[in-house]
């Protein structure tokens, strides 16, 4: 079977689903970011995504973000399954601590490190390297082949333009083997290139799906070379209702305190971004409100004034459902989601997604035929067999209007 029979089944397999952890500022509305990242916030969306089902989250990395090394480590003393996707940049970390802190972490979780490894964008993104396109991707690809090296055991001597090591050793090794897998994203030939080389999960955000195809096959194309297969996963946000009229009517709440000339502004700043995929996430909405519906329930809005992935799915579980299995005909394995608020969003993509894709969450899934209901009140029957569905209250953390965050993260 080819990556393009899905489209003939009824029913593929589910796919793993990702969360993401807000660790730079979460809110209701783009924009207007009214929860500090907290600590105690952060556990409450961790510990979610966790007893909810989620496969896993991710941790961003910029510069308005808790370190996602610190952050994951915390986390995963309070959690129990759910995987961290843990962004590093390999410009601000030697191969071989980079090599000791994911062994121990690997360790520490039980085996529940994912890594994302993330060249950035230019000077802001490398915190004051300044290094040209190329130049990125060259450092990121000596850095992960000496990365890789290490955390298979080896003793790595190594003399390249960025990275000079000699009988580099990392001696305490990483529960996953050979080591941890590595997701990457990038749309520029060299970091396509990179992905062919060097890793397992070649990410990307939400584009068309024409879009995607195209650069899959290059990504294909570049691992071949090397003998090697990536697997392929998709960063997007999420807004499902349980109508396309309440879907999409959200999607407009959550850019409704954005003036036009914040999205002008933003628009001119990621345009001359050197980073490709934001260019590409740029044009899809062309800094407009106008023109957002990118496919049927694909939409552009986030990206007005975010930095990073700007696409949302939008619409019912139904339709959203469909949306996400056109992208598994492409090879699509992992959706990476995210959602404004995250806490909020995290249980209506649970209750109402995870059915539409035949996954189940542990938290609306009745135990033993006890049947959900809001109310002990007995019947003169018995229990009802008609009991409402249990929708789930989440404990917000308090936050302090003033002290906000800002929404730039991948």
């Amino acid at each position: 079977m080819t990556h393009t029979d899905l489209t003939d089944h009824t029913h593929p397999t589910p796919p793993s689903l990702y969360w993401f952890i807000p660790s730079g500022g979460d809110g209701r509305q783009l924009g207007q970011p009214s929860r500090p990242a907290h600590f105690s916030y952060l556990s409450q969306v961790a510990q979610a995504a966790d007893v909810l089902g989620f496969d896993g989250a991710l941790l961003p990395t910029g510069g308005t973000n808790e370190d996602t090394l610190v952050v994951a480590s915390a986390l995963s003393s309070l959690t129990r399954q759910l995987r961290f996707l843990v962004a590093l940049r390999p410009g601000l970390l030697s191969p071989v601590l980079a090599a000791r802190l994911t062994a121990s972490l690997d360790r520490i979780s039980g085996g529940r490190v994912n890594l994302n490894i993330v060249s950035g964008s230019g000077n802001f993104d490398f915190e004051g390297l300044n290094l040209t396109q190329a130049q990125r991707y060259a450092l990121t690809g000596e850095w992960l082949g000496a990365f890789r090296a290490l955390l298979r055991g080896e003793t790595v001597t190594q003399r390249g333009e960025y990275v000079q090591l000699e009988n580099a050793r990392a001696l305490l090794p990483s529960v996953q083997r050979p080591y941890p897998p590595i997701y990457f994203g990038g749309s520029s030939q060299p970091a396509l290139e990179v992905a062919g080389e060097h890793v397992d999960v070649y990410l990307s955000w939400g584009e068309r799906p024409e879009q995607l195809r195209e650069k899959f096959e290059q990504v294909r194309a570049e691992a071949a070379r090397h003998g090697r297969q990536v697997r392929f996963g998709l960063r997007a946000h999420v807004i499902v209702r349980p109508t396309e009229e309440e879907a999409w009517a959200a999607a407009e709440h959550l850019i409704a305190g954005i003036s036009d000339e914040q999205i002008a502004q933003a628009h001119q700043a990621f345009l001359q971004s050197a980073s490709e995929g934001q260019r590409r996430q740029s044009e899809l909405n062309g800094g407009t409100r106008d023109s957002l519906r990118v496919g049927k329930n694909l939409w552009a809005g986030v990206g007005l004034v975010r930095g990073g992935a700007g696409t949302a799915f939008v619409g019912s579980p139904e339709n959203v459902a469909a949306a996400l299995r056109e992208y598994q005909a492409l090879g699509v394995e992992t959706f990476i989601l995210s959602g404004y608020p995250h806490l909020e969003e995290a249980y209506r993509v649970a209750e109402l997604l995870f059915p539409a894709l035949g996954r189940t969450s542990p938290v609306f899934t009745p135990r033993d035929g006890q049947p959900l209901t809001h109310t002990s009140t007995p019947s003169a029957h018995g229990p009802s067999t008609h009991a409402p569905a249990l929708r789930a209250e989440p404990v917000l953390a308090d936050a302090a209007p003033s002290d906000v965050g800002r929404f730039r993260s991948i």
